[in-house]
């Protein structure tokens, strides 16, 4: 399973070969389409929907979790306390990755401390 923070949507939303690239290799590797919070939506749009509208399209072809269960936000509370570092968010998608789950971000030190304290979460910069 893929998550995306971010820094994820916003790197592979980019109109560029790399993106395109790293795009159909996930595919290859059976981790698309990918999993995205919609609470990361809150730090990956502008709130306009003209300069959003790359990123909405890209949005349109993964999986947007629109629900935080309970267990999932004190589990995302116990890994940013153990952590001592991340946002309330970067926690969040550090729990939807658990377990055994990969998160493409460019927010790497943050989320590889939290994903210390995790079962079996990769973090992979995007």
């Amino acid at each position: 399973m893929l998550v995306l923070d971010s820094g994820g949507v916003s790197r592979l939303s980019e109109h560029s070969r790399q993106a395109a690239a790293l795009i159909l290799a996930l595919r290859d590797h059976g981790l698309w389409p990918p999993l995205v919070p919609s609470v990361v939506l809150v730090e990956c749009l502008e709130g306009h929907a003209g300069r959003d509208a790359v990123a909405n399209r890209f949005l349109k072809t993964c999986d947007v979790i629109e629900e935080v269960s309970e267990p999932l936000a004190r589990r995302a509370a116990t890994l940013r306390r153990r952590a001592g570092r991340g946002s309330a968010v970067d926690a969040l998608v550090i729990a939807y990755a658990e377990p055994g789950g990969t998160v493409l971000t460019s927010d790497v030190r943050d989320l590889e401390a939290l994903a210390e304290y995790a079962q079996r979460v990769k973090i992979e910069r995007g």
